[in-house]
């Protein structure tokens, strides 16, 4: 994965741990107390921010390849997002 892509990549996890408030806020205003939603939405955020990210960094959409580095980056953050969402 292109360098400047990862690193807005790292940059976009951590705020979403960050402002994991927001999310729960967003699940609490649909009276959605499940963890899986919660998760769904902050996993749908950094897709989205991937996707975005890529076309906006390197003008393109992302390769297989990306998307494959991408899913291997959201499992190593997997149990750090279902903690923070607990």
């Amino acid at each position: 994965m292109d360098k400047r892509l990862e690193q807005k990549i790292n940059e976009k996890i951590q705020e979403s741990l960050d402002n994991i408030k927001e999310v729960r806020d967003i699940a609490n205003s649909l009276k959605v107390s499940d963890v899986s939603f919660k998760y769904g939405l902050v996993i749908g955020r950094l897709y989205n921010s991937f996707y975005y990210q890529t076309r906006r960094i390197l003008n393109r959409d992302p390769t297989k390849d990306e998307f494959l580095e991408f899913l291997k980056m959201l499992n190593n953050i997997k149990s750090e997002i279902l903690k923070k969402l607990s």
